[in-house]
């Protein structure tokens, strides 16, 4: 019988927040694809399954394109129309013109220069940590730990003042926390392209060494050089520091796991990318048929949205053994967390470098670090947020 959701969860199930929402898990245990009603009434598709997952990523028949996103999961629009994304913010377009603007990026996030960033990351680290065992021996992990590291290395790469970080991470929160209304939201987005549009003038006149003055001498405009930063900025800051915060709460949450971490060093590596694939904090994108496709044994017609849930294809029992453990020492590799196909994550060698320096220096530095709070008191974001963790993480440590 074929799988129907008329609704996606709103939260997880109580004293479960790194497990997908119930609802998704038994839509996969249906099969990898299920229809999906939008709340507009739009009759599209949800993917809960690796392989089609991958699939669907993987094909050009698929658009990213975001005047054909008319669609949201959880909210109907009404009759709003869409319009094509502001130049230079290329996740939401397809080639060529997304291409236009991920060449010249390409070079700038390769394995062998993001590992050269490794000692800068490693001081960040260090810095933090240390103004973390001055104050304590108490701490909320995510303002203390997780947040400033990647603010710190992208603002930098990019150019971004020092002391302009804050602002980043507050009005970068408030466009992709989920908890702000439209208005405030607007607001916040408005006020980082103002700003965004003045850096790239300020690059323009007075070139510095990063990533920004590096692009000013293509043929990109200013206001393409602004979309870029900032996606670059927001894809580069928060979902790494929600990566940090939220897999910290699941190596405390599973002793066993962050033991064999501690006495092995070898299993950083390893560790990272399970974390990556059990928590897959960017939950889900959604893709547009451009034409009839034949996807799982079903006809996707053209125009119709489909729903890919990372979360739940990186739990998929077909492609992972005993996919709902955290296993430090899982070989079968090859997770979504980082997407798949030609919009696959341009910096994800970057939160590599950043998690695989974070994680043992967080424990290295405290081995007695523990949760302050009850694990169900830990607020989460909710799950309208476009990329899923906590909203803090109090902890505490022996002094």
């Amino acid at each position: 019988m074929e799988h129907t959701l008329t609704t996606l969860p709103a939260s997880r199930r109580p004293g479960c927040p790194f497990d997908p929402p119930k609802e998704l898990i038994q839509a996969r245990e249906h099969g990898p694809i299920s229809r999906y009603t939008f709340p507009d009434g739009h009759e599209g598709w949800l993917v809960t399954g690796y392989d089609l997952a991958r699939s669907v990523l993987a094909d050009s028949r698929f658009s990213s394109r975001k005047e054909l996103m008319r669609h949201h999961p959880l909210i109907d629009y009404g009759d709003i129309e869409v319009p094509p994304a502001p130049p230079g913010e290329f996740l939401l377009m397809d080639d060529p013109r997304h291409s236009r603007y991920r060449k010249p990026l390409v070079g700038k996030f390769t394995v062998r220069r993001m590992r050269l960033l490794t000692e800068r990351v490693e001081q960040v680290t260090a810095e933090h940590l240390d103004a973390m065992e001055a104050a304590g021996p108490s701490a909320d992990l995510v303002t203390a730990f997780a947040r400033p590291i990647p603010s710190v290395i992208i603002c930098e790469l990019l150019g971004v003042p020092y002391e302009d970080r804050g602002f980043f991470q507050e009005n970068i929160d408030k466009f992709l926390g989920g908890e702000v209304g439209d208005e405030e939201l607007f607001a916040a987005y408005t006020a980082t392209q103002r700003y965004l549009a003045e850096l790239v003038a300020a690059k323009r006149a007075n070139p510095t060494d990063d990533v920004l003055s590096d692009l000013t001498d293509t043929d990109l405009t200013d206001e393409e050089l602004r979309g870029v930063a900032l996606i670059l900025l927001a894809a580069g800051f928060d979902t790494t520091a929600n990566m940090l915060a939220l897999g910290t709460f699941a190596l405390l949450r599973n002793p066993e796991q962050l033991a064999a971490l501690r006495a092995d060093p070898g299993l950083t590596d390893g560790a990272v990318e399970e974390l990556l694939r059990y928590l897959s904090v960017a939950k889900q994108f959604q893709r547009v048929a451009l034409e009839d496709v034949e996807l799982g044994g079903r006809t996707v017609k053209a125009g119709a949205t489909v729903i890919l849930s990372y979360n739940t294809a990186n739990r998929d029992p077909e492609r992972f053994a005993d996919p709902h453990a955290l296993d430090l020492r899982r070989q079968d590799g090859g997770h979504l967390a980082f997407g798949h196909g030609i919009h696959q994550c341009l910096g994800q060698q970057l939160a590599r470098v950043e998690m695989r320096v974070a994680f043992p220096a967080l424990f290295d530095r405290f081995p007695t670090l523990r949760l302050a709070v009850p694990a169900e008191e830990v607020p989460l974001r909710p799950e309208i947020a476009d990329i899923y963790g906590v909203k803090s993480l109090p902890v505490t440590w022996d002094v």
